[in-house]
């Protein structure tokens, strides 16, 4: 490769290893595997070490930094002490030479570890002050991440007070926050039922989750957590991993369990296969073992410590990357050999085409595939993926698997690439791509596989929420004609609907009904419904409260959108570019002439009508939760975070950098007895 063909690939590496941190840490939709991202990173710091004068960026390279999951409407905090990733291996000779670099660096050949299930979670940093939660932060990009204690505080495994007398004065506690399966399970359920679509895995709705502007829907979804390491600390609490382990617990912490605590590489790999062995019944999901040098002061050593520092212990970069005495085994994720017949195309309510691997059936995981998404146009070409391929097909926890790999030599002779429609499936119209996207979407918004999707939303109970209006039904209306656009819908008539069923003049009476009875229906709920870009049901409610119509929505300018409770700049920006389509305007104005009729909300009674506050700390007499019922009947909102559109934050004991915010931004701070005086009208 010559200098110029590695600049061109390095450059092609650092542009894909970055969409993909952008998909996995801030919007918790990851395309790949870690073993796939794994390879990218890899191959990009071969490249970079070989070729160190072909940077054709001159911007730093994400071989040297970590992800970054901070988001917008939270406020961020400094960690007292960096938080790390950790290394993977995917084999045992990884694994052995990881114990034979410890060896060299120490001198010493039997070395203690322990052994730990790496948990498929969402990375935690808790700060206790003399005993007392204060404070939970996100790992952000490792220096600084987001604050979001209030949605932590919901975790009910969770305790505000370590069981401990005598407590160190500050302590970061590091954990994983997680989805138990069964959770997991129910709200998916939930969302069919709301005719939404199921999320992806457990991992990617906790991250989600976890980043809920909020507290309320947090709390409704039962999160999870386990502690397992720690950063700041002093005094110092422990001397060694195993030590540490004993000393959570015994602070009523929830701790990983299984543990192993082991000397040599043998005992190291005879706990990984035991943990294999058992991680399926564990009730988290678990991808790999995690490995640490168990003392503390050999974690310390100068020629141990952290990549990203030199081995006499001096820094060679900005930041500590990831520890030398530990490493995350990986392990194999369930995968399963089969045939693709052949490549359809999804067409999604916002026209995006998806294409679908229709497969021989294989039993994976302990279910039956029939299909696997390949995701888009450039992973079918990256994979080589053609019709008629015997492929690897992989499960790690997806609701749809995915086709990972084409198994070499297999290929039927002629097999012919895969040439990506450029053209809708449904309606013929020609695909477009965007600048930027990789997505292919059908421009057309009358193309009927969109507005079956559409139609399926709107009158799901999430939106107008129409009683009878299921899919199946949906489907004939699309079918025979009766509905080309959301309006059709207010339009049909009784002997429209009785030649799809015979004997059906009480089904279609009752149908007819339905749609009647939902002519006048709650302003969110058409909002939510019209399937705004970025909007779901909670910020389609604020809309309402907001504008309380939908002429006045449409013509709301960003500023206003800005102001909107919950919502960033490129929330607004994606509001007001949908307001502005004509097509949308027009879809708007034909729902009303159609006798949909949006009732505004109720006005709110009470002093506190348009005030939004912000409770933090622990107050005297009255729980959080009572506390926030009690601005709510009064007609206030209540918020996670502090923000300029923040009117009042009440503070009790051990308040954390909420208040810290609210004086920096000069909003009032009430105690409890001020915040009484205030619902009483004083």
């Amino acid at each position: 490769m010559t200098p110029e063909e590695a600049a061109l690939r390095i450059a092609t590496l650092r542009a894909e290893v970055a969409r993909h941190d952008e998909l996995y840490y801030r919007q918790a939709r990851p395309e790949l595997t870690d073993f796939a991202y794994d390879g990218l990173k890899a191959e990009l710091a071969r490249l970079e070490c070989a070729f160190p004068s072909a940077d054709a960026t001159g911007g730093p390279s994400p071989t040297s930094r970590v992800g970054d999951d901070r988001a917008e409407g939270f406020a961020r905090v400094r960690h007292r002490q960096a938080m790390t990733t950790l290394d993977n291996t995917y084999d045992e000779a990884e694994l052995r030479e990881f114990h034979a670099r410890l060896v060299r660096a120490l001198s010493a050949e039997d070395l203690a570890y322990t052994i730990e299930p790496k948990v498929d979670g969402v990375a935690i940093s808790l700060t206790y002050e003399e005993g007392r939660l204060s404070r939970a932060v996100t790992r952000g990009d490792g220096e600084e991440g987001d604050d979001v204690t209030a949605n932590v505080r919901t975790i009910r495994s969770l305790p505000s007070t370590l069981a401990d007398l005598a407590p160190p004065a500050v302590i970061e506690v590091r954990g994983e926050i997680y989805l138990r399966e069964e959770e997991f399970r129910r709200i998916n359920q939930l969302q069919e039922e709301a005719g939404e679509a199921p999320y992806a895995n457990p991992r990617n709705l906790a991250a989600g989750t976890l980043k809920q502007l909020d507290p309320r829907i947090v709390a409704s979804r039962r999160l999870e957590i386990v502690l397992y390491g720690i950063g700041h600390c002093e005094p110092p609490v422990a001397t060694s991993q195993t030590k540490l382990h004993d000393r959570l617990r015994a602070w009523g912490l929830p701790v990983l369990d299984p543990f192993w605590s082991v000397r040599g590489p043998e005992a190291v790999w005879t706990a990984i296969r035991e943990l294999d062995a058992r991680r399926r019944t564990l009730p988290f999901g678990t991808d790999g073992a995690v490995v640490k040098l168990d003392a503390f002061a050999q974690q310390r050593h100068p020629r141990v410590g952290f990549r990203g520092m030199a081995a006499d212990g001096q820094a060679e970069a900005a930041r500590k990357l990831s520890p030398r005495w530990a490493c995350a085994f990986k392990f194999p994720p369930d995968r399963a050999e089969t045939r693709i017949r052949e490549i359809t195309i999804q067409v999604g309510r916002t026209g995006v085409l998806t294409p679908v691997a229709e497969l021989e059936p294989v039993l994976l995981a302990g279910t039956t595939v029939r299909r696997a998404t390949l995701h888009n146009a450039d992973e079918i070409a990256r994979k080589d993926v053609r019709p008629g391929d015997t492929v690897l097909v992989e499960k790690a926890g997806e609701i749809i698997p995915a086709v990972v790999a084409v198994v070499p030599g297999r290929r039927a002779p002629g097999a012919e690439p895969y040439v990506f429609p450029r053209a809708c499936p449904v309606c013929r119209t020609a695909a477009a791509r965007a600048e930027g996207e990789v997505a292919w979407r059908c421009p057309n918004p009358d193309c009927p596989e969109q507005v079956r999707r559409r139609l399926e939303h709107f009158a799901s109970k999430a939106g107008v929420d129409i009683d009878g209006l299921g899919e199946e039904i949906v489907g004939q209306l699309i079918d025979r004609g009766l509905v080309r656009r959301l309006p059709d819908l207010f339009r049909l008539r009784l002997e429209d609907l009785l030649p799809l069923r015979k004997s059906g003049e009480i089904w279609a009476a009752n149908l007819i009904a339905g749609i009647d009875a939902r002519r006048e229906v709650e302003l969110w709920r058409v909002i939510n419904g019209l399937g705004i870009p970025q909007v779901g049901a909670a910020a389609a409610k604020e809309l309402a409260r907001t504008f309380r119509s939908l002429g006045a929505l449409l013509d709301a300018p960003v500023a206003d959108l800005c102001r909107v409770e919950g919502f960033g700049d490129k929330t607004a920006h994606a509001v007001r570019t949908w307001c502005e389509q004509l097509g949308n305007r027009a879809l708007v104005t034909d729902l009303l002439a159609a006798g949909l009729s949006p009732r505004a909300p109720a006005a709110v009674a009470g002093g506190l009508a348009g005030k939004t506050f912000v409770l933090t700390g622990t107050l005297p007499t009255l729980a959080r939760e009572e506390a926030a019922a009690l601005i709510e009947a009064a007609g206030g909102r209540v918020s996670g975070s502090v923000s300029r559109k923040t009117h009042y934050v009440v503070a009790g004991e051990d308040a954390g950098s909420k208040l810290a915010k609210a004086r920096d931004l000069g909003i009032p701070v009430l105690d409890e007895a001020g915040l009484r005086a205030l619902l009483a009208g004083g």
